[in-house]
């Protein structure tokens, strides 16, 4: 039997809870799941996915100036007389996916 070594993490118990569910709907455990990411940082010498910032920095409407506030809002109504805009229904939808509501 291969030696094995302890590895102590600390994630947010949401995270853990949902990851525990994956892997149980894959057969695994959350340290065969772990193993198989450092074999893959191993294998690639990167981590084996893209990391990426996201795309432009999100502000709460608080923190906006009233101009600022406005420039959206103007983006926003553009955006929706080029019809480029989403039904509420479907976006929604999108941000519950993953959910467990």
């Amino acid at each position: 039997m291969a030696k094995s070594s302890n590895l102590y993490i600390r994630v947010e118990p949401d995270l853990k809870e949902q990851a525990e569910k994956v892997f149980d709907g894959l057969g695994i455990s959350m340290s065969n799941a772990v193993g198989l990411f450092l074999k893959q940082v191993v294998i690639n010498q990167a981590i084996p996915f893209d990391l990426k910032l996201a795309p432009g920095k999100i502000n709460s409407v608080d923190t906006l100036t009233e101009a600022e506030f406005n420039a959206e809002m103007e983006k926003g109504y553009k955006d929706f007389l080029a019809n480029k805009g989403r039904p509420v229904k479907e976006v929604f939808s999108d941000i519950r996916k993953g959910l467990d509501t």
